[in-house]
């Protein structure tokens, strides 16, 4: 299990810092996500001031851009890292595409499927030298002249990995990436019953198995050097987990634990502003089952003993109050 790290930034000039600290501390990989700022910078310096770190988008927001400019900055991306670049992408929901980013949403699934397939295609076109000619229902690339191909890539084009939560968009995964970012808001349960054989079913299309698939996840992890901090770090994700929990497209994971109809008050809650009385309706049961807790001599093996079989990568970002030293000797305890 490689573990990874969320390369978190408010300023871009402090990317080269925090990106050479991880590596020093034993991390496999770094990822951004798209929040406050974009995904693509912040990997550029960690590119140029790294040498062995993975650099994932996780995720760049898919239906924001076209496969032409994901496509273009995947693959700078990727000579410039010389070969370390993993495109991640991610749909986002109906509200965010149209509202906040004044894009087109429709059929996800689908157009996520043909996103892929499409970006695909263009780097066929110029790392394999092919002509391209892509034809679909959402997306038509079809003019590529010398002065706008890169060329081939010494290290081939980057790797797409997609996120999902839903059994449909993880299917597509399966289908046409070269992984998958399970959500955050995932429990072994939901992972087991539904994420894995989602995937199982999307790969079969293409003869494929989990074991030609990589499968992330960027963990809900408490660590501290004692039981009480411990504690405190865990009852810091009763609010995320409200948060995530009223969002009617991650229902599917509450359900198999019977917690459905807590979905339909945190949602109503959301609307109506009271997001005190959201904290309320987490149990300990629900933190339980998506918060693994540790101290930095067994968050190694708690995490791999609940997610043995489900992922690859796992993220855990440094926690306060450990020491550089310590928090590397942790690291070095996961079995890669």
């Amino acid at each position: 299990m490689r573990v990874d790290a969320a390369l978190e930034t408010t300023h871009l000039m402090k990317v080269p810092e925090i990106a050479r600290d991880l590596e020093s501390l034993g991390y496999d990989g770094v990822y951004t996500f798209e929040g406050p700022h974009e995904p693509f910078m912040p990997l550029l310096l960690a590119a140029e001031h790294t040498t062995s770190l993975q650099l994932t988008t996780a995720v760049a927001i898919a239906f924001a851009r076209n496969p032409m400019t994901l496509a273009n900055i995947a693959y700078d991306l990727q000579l410039a890292s010389q070969g370390r670049m993993t495109l991640g992408l991610g749909s986002q929901i109906k509200p965010h595409i149209e509202k906040r980013f004044s894009m087109e949403w429709s059929r996800p699934a689908a157009r996520m499927r043909e996103m892929v397939q499409a970006i695909q295609a263009i780097f066929a076109s110029w790392n394999d030298e092919v002509p391209l000619d892509f034809r679909g229902e959402f997306y038509r690339h079809t003019l590529m002249t010398p002065m706008f191909n890169p060329g081939p890539c010494e290290w081939g084009p980057p790797p797409i990995v997609l996120a999902g939560v839903g059994p449909k968009m993880t299917a597509v995964a399966g289908e046409v990436a070269d992984g998958f970012m399970i959500h955050p808001f995932s429990t072994e349960k939901f992972m087991r019953e539904t994420t894995l054989p989602a995937l199982a079913a999307g790969l079969a299309t293409r003869g494929r198995t989990l074991a030609d698939f990589e499968i992330s996840l960027p963990a809900m992890v408490a660590v501290g050097n004692s039981d009480g901090e411990i504690e405190q770090a865990r009852e810091a994700f009763r609010m995320r987990l409200a948060f995530y929990g009223s969002t009617p497209a991650y229902r599917v994971v509450l359900e198999p634990h019977g917690w459905g109809e807590v979905q339909t008050e945190l949602n109503r809650l959301s609307k109506t502003g009271g997001w005190g009385e959201m904290n309320s309706l987490i149990t300990d049961e629900m933190l339980d089952a998506f918060v693994t807790c540790g101290t930095p001599h067994t968050i190694a093996n708690a995490l791999q003993t609940r997610y043995a079989g489900i992922v690859d990568r796992v993220s855990v970002n440094p926690p306060a109050g450990v020491a550089h030293e310590t928090w590397t000797e942790a690291l070095s305890k996961f079995t890669r």
